[in-house]
């Protein structure tokens, strides 16, 4: 499968809404269910407003269906933080285990390591999603903690992973 990755466009709201309404998108997320395209218009939008350094990318096949999103975001305000950000992944059901978010996160870690500035990435992942485990392990994540009772998922509290990576070449002066 050919896959394309370019930044995400407010006119993906509806690919969106469809995508992250799967039970088995959404369950593997900390978003909740029933998303609408008003939403995620309204996301994708405010993602893009001048002065954001939010990084939303979408993973698209070659007929321009949305396969994955994923995006990179500032983890706050406070300046002895700004070399953080936080990372968001998710992968179409039908497109799962095809290379969707490995292609997703070469794509952000590019942008992390050589433009964005960006010392530290962090995520939360359930603690029994293995197959992403695996990739951001893959991808140089390390497990940092484990949150108990983290997340209400299906109405079972569920435990997360606190992963995070550090760029693995610093940038320097010569």
């Amino acid at each position: 499968m050919q896959i394309t990755i370019r930044r995400a466009q407010v006119s993906d709201a509806a690919a969106f809404a469809d995508m992250m309404s799967h039970p088995e998108v959404f369950a593997g997320l900390l978003q909740n269910p029933h998303p609408s395209e008003e939403q995620w218009r309204q996301r994708l939008q405010d993602g893009s407003a001048p002065g954001k350094t939010d990084l939303n990318l979408v993973a698209l096949n070659e007929a321009g269906r949305l396969l994955g999103s994923a995006g990179l975001h500032p983890a706050g305000a406070a300046l002895r933080r700004r070399h953080v950000a936080s990372l968001g992944v998710s992968v179409a059901q039908f497109a799962q285990g095809q290379g969707v978010g490995t292609a997703l996160l070469a794509a952000l870690m590019d942008y992390a390591d050589n433009w964005g500035q960006i010392l530290r990435t962090e995520l939360t992942v359930y603690a029994d999603n293995a197959r992403a485990i695996k990739l951001y392990q893959r991808m140089g994540f390390e497990q940092e903690g484990r949150m108990k009772a983290y997340a209400l998922r299906a109405g079972v509290y569920v435990d997360t992973l606190a992963m995070a990576r550090l760029h693995p070449k610093p940038p320097s002066w010569s």
